[in-house]
């Protein structure tokens, strides 16, 4: 049996993200259980509470921003900073020049990039953080978002200020070249592993690009034309169904020739090493697959990105 069905999706410019190729939900972030309200600022509401009313402050319809992180919480270096927005914002530059970023008490020079969001239901905009290169490794993150009063676009107003304390673990870079049939996983610049891999076939070729994982799953259900599985040691890194996982099933090929429909197939003991390994923002490189370069938006595709083209904003302007 090789991977389950492998799909990319786009319309018109709109997101729209279907069960994943190697099975499961499309629900890449676990919005229920994961994304948290974060820390409101000093000088805000309680998170969840409506602006205080003020003469100065313009008046609109509310806009409310939620973040994916929560306070105390560890990355991987590739992992932006997502915000997401109750409503589809015209004008990002007070967001932008609200917020203040530091990266081990040293101001960072980053920028947000917005698009659509198809996971939240309420919070049809999100807006990802980064800086130019990935974060450093083992560093202290803070963010302030005073963005409270702030206009986001004709008769829109942010109604939250909100804080993240966050921290980055070891650089854990991951380069898969699909030619040598080979991944090399590297953490803070030394190697641990180097693994044979099966990537997708001609016809379902692996994305090219830069990907962040985005999640881990001990067991994943993965269901296609014929078939209905449960496999093991499933690291997810694109919304559309993108996983490194075990693939007992293809062990003769791993290695030797791409078969997948998308995925990235290990044998079972390296699976296994690989996901007690992974934590979620850590960077996967995927060279000479044959497939395209992975969308921005599809999961955390940001890194495909010209720096150029993030600093523009994205879906709304920034500058």
């Amino acid at each position: 049996m090789k991977n389950s069905r492998w799909l990319r999706v786009a319309a018109l410019g709109m997101v729209l993200v279907l069960p994943a190729a190697c099975g499961g939900g499309s629900d890449g972030g676990k919005p229920d259980a994961a994304w948290h309200s974060g820390q409101p600022s000093a000088a805000g509401p309680a998170s969840g509470s409506p602006a205080a009313a003020s003469p100065s402050a313009p008046a609109g319809k509310p806009v409310h921003v939620r973040l994916f992180q929560g306070d105390g919480s560890t990355w991987g270096v590739g992992m932006p900073i997502i915000a997401y927005l109750s409503a589809k914002i015209t004008d990002g530059k007070d967001f932008a020049a609200a917020t203040a970023v530091t990266v081990n008490g040293e101001p960072a020079q980053g920028a947000w990039y917005f698009q659509r969001s198809a996971i939240y239901k309420g919070y049809p905009l999100e807006a990802h953080y980064r800086t130019e290169k990935y974060w450093p490794a083992h560093a202290k993150i803070r963010m302030d978002m005073a963005v409270q009063g702030k206009p986001a676009g004709p008769g829109l107003v942010f109604d939250n200020s909100l804080t993240l304390d966050m921290s980055t673990g070891a650089a854990n870079i991951s380069r898969v070249d699909g030619k040598a049939e080979r991944m090399i996983v590297t953490s803070d610049g030394k190697q641990v592993f180097s693994f044979p891999v099966s990537l997708g076939k001609a016809s379902t070729p692996t994305f090219s690009g830069t990907k962040v994982v985005m999640e881990k799953d001990r067991v994943q259900r993965m269901v296609g034309p014929g078939y209905d599985v449960k496999v093991p040691w499933s690291v997810r890194i694109t919304n559309s169904g993108e996983f490194v996982h075990s693939a007992s099933w293809n062990g003769g090929n791993i290695g030797q020739r791409s078969t997948s429909h998308g995925c990235t197939n290990l044998r079972d003991a390296d699976a296994q090493k690989f996901f007690g390994f992974a934590q979620v923002g850590d960077v996967t490189v995927y060279t000479r697959t044959g497939g395209p370069t992975m969308p921005s938006w599809d999961g955390y595709g940001d890194w495909n990105l010209s720096w150029s083209t993030w600093q523009a904003g994205g879906v709304v302007p920034t500058t």
